[in-house]
């Protein structure tokens, strides 16, 4: 059977007992997330938060990241970027194997602790459409992690 998408473990997380995203209903968009490690979340700051996920997928696909919503309501947490973006070609990139990190903005005036286990975050499967002069095939691939598509 050919793999179209996925989820897999990092090298380091593959006995770490956490399980792979999954979606909790049928009806459910979006593969549900868990934080990999205890994380401390400052008041007013941000953290990267591990998963030990990294996912594949169809090169004309990306794997968009949201926010949960009781975070977000319940604890004035949001995705530092608004949404995350993975793109098929961050899988097994050779500067962190493709590790999915969430980056987390804690609103709040107090500290909030993200524990090893808490579901952190969803991940949606998207398709995309490309430009009709688009010379993106024309470049070298990707050869990084979190923010190596480009100069920031």
């Amino acid at each position: 059977m050919m793999r179209v998408r996925g989820f897999e473990h990092v090298s380091g997380y593959e006995s770490s007992g956490l399980p792979l995203p999954v979606r909790s209903t049928p009806g459910s968009a979006g593969y549900d997330f868990v934080a990999a490690e205890n994380v401390c979340l400052p008041a007013g700051g941000r953290a990267l938060i591990p998963t030990g996920v990294k996912s594949y997928m169809l090169q004309d696909e990306y794997l968009g990241i949201h926010i949960r919503s009781s975070l977000a309501v319940k604890q004035g947490l949001h995705l530092a970027n608004a949404q995350g973006i993975i793109d098929a070609d961050y899988y097994n990139n050779p500067d962190n194997e493709g590790h999915i990190l969430i980056a987390l903005v804690n609103g709040g005036k107090q500290d909030i602790i993200i524990e090893r286990g808490t579901r952190i975050a969803q991940g949606i499967f998207y398709k995309f459409l490309l430009a009709d002069a688009d010379t993106a095939a024309e470049k070298a691939g990707r050869s990084g992690g979190i923010g190596s598509t480009g100069v920031v």
